[in-house]
């Protein structure tokens, strides 16, 4: 019976909220506009942080999910290394990745690459006067497919005969290929890059455009007769070497055996930290992730400030309708109501009135994210958990601004109450 009562009483008090809220119209949607305001932005931001990052970690993961780099420097976003100690490390060398080859026998596959990056200046491939413009040249080995995820798609890649000979060889993306021979095969034929001639030997797989670059706008060569072409790089750049372990699960042991050798080599004292970078996707992601988590709490620290005004907003209302309604407090006090059912019956107004702004919130934020999921290639992904807790914190809202006005009516004295115009 006493659970019944209390679902009656709360009935009760629901209908005494939207009578109250439905009577000032106007007056209840701007006391929550800042409530939405502040939901709304919670909802969108992490809608559009969630899906950005969806979206980089299944880029960064499309690079082989077991794919450990070696390089000079170590990983991280945003331009240039500040870092100088850093910029004092000696180049990784070709004959490094020849060594880790050797000497780690749970790589399955080890991969040198330089790039040439121009220094502001384009590098076009020719062909009968068709041109494209690559957005990555790079000097490779046969290990390279294996180590990076990436195959041919017709002919075949660089092969260990082709880097022993400095053969005039190259590889294009699919990209390059539309674009220079459209329903042409061009397996075999001569094209220009950069003014000097090599035969196409092959064409890598389509993959599309990912977040970082185009991976179908590549051409590679053998690294050997990359380093005869521009020697500049191998003197000032060194190489990245790209490593992948023959058993998935082995990738911490050609991390170990991958650092091992390269200190060895590089005559590191034990006592001493690594003098050259490691790159995982997991260690990229979890750097990135890191960011957007900045990001996404100083979003949700601006938007606590919109919801601490909406809050103040509830309770300065909840205080006005007080006021007003003095003297209805008096006659449900004087037919038996006590103070307890006076406190609920605010508190619920409240909480509804601030739920209220948070359900608007929570549509309109998710709209803002199919806009933009829409418009722009962005992705965007709502999780559950934000509605929940952006639900959540508005009618806790609405209960923490509304315990003040609800005591203030609970302490009325009725017979006052009832004397009140």
């Amino acid at each position: 019976m006493r659970a019944r009562d209390h679902i009656l009483a709360a009935r009760e008090n629901v209908r005494f909220a939207a009578r109250a809220l439905t009577a000032y119209k106007l007056r209840s949607a701007l006391t929550v506009l800042g409530i939405v305001i502040g939901v709304t932005t919670v909802i969108a931001m992490v809608s559009i942080i969630v899906g950005f990052n969806n979206s980089v970690t299944h880029d960064f993961q499309a690079f082989g999910a077991t794919l450990v780099q070696f390089q000079k420097f170590d990983p991280q976003f945003g331009p240039g290394n500040s870092n100088e100690s850093q910029r004092t490390r000696k180049n990784l060398t070709y004959e490094d990745a020849l060594a880790l080859k050797r000497l780690c026998p749970s790589m399955l596959a080890v991969s040198p690459e330089r790039y040439w990056n121009g220094d502001g200046n384009t590098l076009d491939v020719i062909y009968k006067g068709q041109q494209a413009t690559p957005d990555e040249f790079g000097g490779v080995n046969q290990d390279y497919p294996i180590a990076n995820n990436h195959y041919v798609g017709e002919g075949r890649f660089i092969s260990d005969g082709d880097v022993r000979a400095s053969a005039q060889v190259v590889v294009i993306g699919s990209g390059i290929a539309d674009t220079l021979f459209a329903r042409r095969d061009p397996i075999g034929k001569e094209v220009l890059v950069g003014g000097r001639k090599f035969t196409v030997i092959g064409v890598m797989e389509k993959q599309g455009a990912t977040f970082f670059e185009s991976t179908d706008s590549h051409i590679f060569i053998p690294i050997t007769t990359f380093d005869s072409h521009f020697p500049s790089v191998k003197k000032n750049v060194g190489v990245n070497i790209a490593t992948v372990p023959r058993k998935p699960e082995w990738v911490g042991k050609i991390t170990e055996e991958g650092t091992a050798v390269l200190r060895a080599r590089r005559k590191v004292p034990f006592n001493k930290p690594n003098d050259f970078g490691l790159m995982t996707p997991d260690k990229l992601i979890g750097n990135f992730q890191a960011i957007t988590g900045g990001i996404t709490l100083a979003m949700i620290f601006i938007s606590s400030i919109a919801l601490l005004v909406g809050g103040v907003g509830v309770m300065n209302i909840m205080l006005v309708s007080v006021t007003e309604r003095t003297r209805e407090i008096g006659v449900r006090k004087a037919i038996g109501a006590v103070r307890r059912d006076i406190v609920m019956q605010f508190l619920t107004e409240a909480m509804t009135l601030s739920g209220m702004g948070g359900a608007i919130g929570v549509a309109v934020g998710m709209l803002i994210a199919l806009v933009v999921r829409k418009v722009s290639p962005l992705t965007t992904a709502t999780p559950l958990w934000s509605i929940l807790v952006g639900l959540g914190v508005s009618i806790s809202i609405g209960l923490f601004f509304g315990i003040y006005p609800a005591y203030k009516a609970a302490r009325l004295d009725p017979i006052e109450a009832l004397r009140y115009e």
